[in-house]
């Protein structure tokens, strides 16, 4: 056997030169080997995904076979695989409850007074943590935003008007687009003010200074925000502010150029921009001439002009700041697990009442109320009854705004603005038509609290024009005389002389309406 061997080895050497096959015989062993390489490597790539299954890397529950990112061959031809791991789900705040033992625990409010002739609004007692708790309590991460989760603002450069009302700075939008706006999704772009111009406040209307854009921006956290037009009223510092708060919130109030003159011209506003607390930003090129449609943009827009601070407290210039923000977020916002707060007005829950009322107090054009009031009415605005519990209220005093500035909340606001753009500037009045418009096609919901709750932490004083008609107060250590009245002379009693009237200790004479009230209540009628 070993010879016929050494023969055919012997034979294929002499015949292969000379047949030219040895180049054929290599190839075929070349193939031969390659063939048993593949096989080799095939199953051990086999084993390893067999046992990588098994270790749970695919779960066995899903049936399928995950994508694979990348494949790359190493040097002995195995298939190495890499899989980039799924991003991790989006973090949300979901409020909290407070623990055993926290000083809120057991907090009620107590009875109204048992006085009946003290009937007006006053504040009532609001439990807040200490500052430092309240602090710490600051969530991570933003609410939850049902139902929008992109929201995106329209601006171009040309306009055009199709509809009834509206103004540039808003862009005119038509009632389609106001339309489209209250249809909820996940990505929306809305009119939301600032048409002009994708950065707000820079060649928009509204107009701020670069300098005070940046540091607008720069604000990450809380904003407390006011605004004086027209020189309306005087500058109020906030009250019991902590030190962390003096230096991590962004005290902004917005002025246009003529309250900025009174202030320079009554010294209260130097080279700083600052008075107190508060940065002072003026504003050029107002997009209306009213004033009170003008402080409606950082009212309802701050999150348009601070776009990357997560909450803002607004409060109107007559009010005076006086419990620490953080406090106030932890009290409204935070423990009640909400985006956005506002206070339900004391006396009036229902849209038409409070139109009636504006009417009546002359708040504005009557005939342009009626038509707001109108227009909702055929849209399914409805009085207020019980029957829309849990919402407590139509109506807000709008005097304090408290929001976390996230989609959904955002979308209110600009929407809200929007109704106040086309129709009248009473923002009470088309406050519930938009919030129940978005809760038809979400589950947001908002807090409206207490107004007595609200005055707790802010105190209402009086505009300029009326401390200016109050005389001075006396110096101090000076004694203040009372005089008593002069004596009234009947013109129609000639016999009478003034001498004969005798001067008595001055005391409460009731008014001419409480005389006739209390006639009437006790007029008897006699017959015959």
């Amino acid at each position: 056997m070993f010879k016929e061997k050494e023969g055919l080895f012997l034979w294929i050497c002499k015949f292969a030169p000379r047949k030219k096959i040895g180049m054929m015989l290599l190839c075929v062993v070349s193939a031969a080997v390659f063939l048993w390489v593949l096989y080799v490597g095939k199953g051990e790539d086999t084993q390893e995904l067999i046992m990588s299954m098994n270790s749970g890397v695919f779960p066995p529950d899903t049936g399928q076979i995950r994508h694979i990112d990348s494949i790359e061959k190493n040097d002995v031809g195995k298939i190495a695989s890499i899989e980039s791991p799924p991003p991790p789900p989006l973090a949300y705040f979901k409020g909290y409850t407070l623990p055993p033992g926290n000083p809120c625990e057991g907090f009620t409010l107590p009875p109204p007074p048992a006085d009946k002739k003290r009937t007006g609004p006053r504040p009532c007692p609001v439990c807040y943590l200490p500052v430092e708790q309240a602090i710490a309590l600051m969530p991570d991460a933003p609410s939850f935003s049902p139902g929008v989760s992109s929201l995106t603002y329209i601006h171009e450069e040309n306009l055009s008007k199709s509809e009834f009302g509206g103004s540039e700075f808003g862009g005119y939008p038509s009632l389609m687009q106001r339309n489209d706006s209250y249809d909820v999704r996940e990505s929306m772009s809305v009119h939301c003010g600032f048409f002009r111009g994708a950065r707000p406040g820079h060649q928009t209307g509204f107009d701020i200074d670069d300098s005070n854009l940046l540091v607008m921006e720069s604000c990450r956290g809380v904003v407390v925000a006011s605004s004086i037009f027209g020189a309306f009223d005087l500058i109020r510092q906030p009250q019991n502010i902590s030190e962390y708060a003096k230096g991590n919130v962004c005290f902004y109030m917005f002025v246009d150029e003529e309250t900025e003159n009174f202030l320079r011209n009554s010294s209260e506003l130097d080279s700083s921009m600052r008075i107190g607390l508060w940065r002072i930003a003026v504003v050029h090129n107002l997009p209306y001439d009213d004033p009170r449609r003008n402080g409606k943009v950082p009212k309802l827009l701050l999150h348009r002009l601070f776009p990357n601070a997560r909450y803002s407290l607004w409060v109107d210039a007559k009010l005076e700041l006086v419990v620490d923000p953080y406090q106030i977020l932890e009290r409204f916002l935070w423990r009640k697990n909400a985006s956005f707060a506002i206070t339900r007005h004391y006396r009036r829950f229902d849209v038409f009442v409070e139109a009636e009322a504006n009417k009546a107090a002359s708040k504005f054009d009557n005939a342009s109320i009626d038509f707001q009031v109108d227009f909702y009415r055929k849209e399914g605005l409805t009085p207020y009854t019980r029957a829309k519990l849990p919402i407590s209220s139509d109506v807000p005093e709008g005097c304090v705004i408290i929001k976390e500035h996230i989609p959904i909340s955002n979308l209110f606001t600009c929407l809200w603005f929007n109704e106040v753009d086309r129709f009248t500037p009473r923002d009470q009045i088309s406050f519930a038509i938009v919030r129940d418009k978005i809760r038809e096609k979400t589950n947001w919901t908002l807090n409206m609290f207490l107004d007595c709750e609200r005055r707790n932490f802010v105190i209402r004083g009086y505009h300029r024009d009326v401390l200016e008609r109050w005389p001075p107060p006396p110096p101090p250590g000076a004694i203040a005389v009372v005089h008593p009245p002069p004596p009234v002379i009947d013109e129609t009693m000639p016999n009478v002389s003034a001498s004969s009237f005798v001067t008595s200790p001055v005391k409460k004479i009731p008014t001419k309406r409480g005389r006739e009230r209390k006639s009437r209540r006790h007029r008897k009628v006699i017959p015959g």
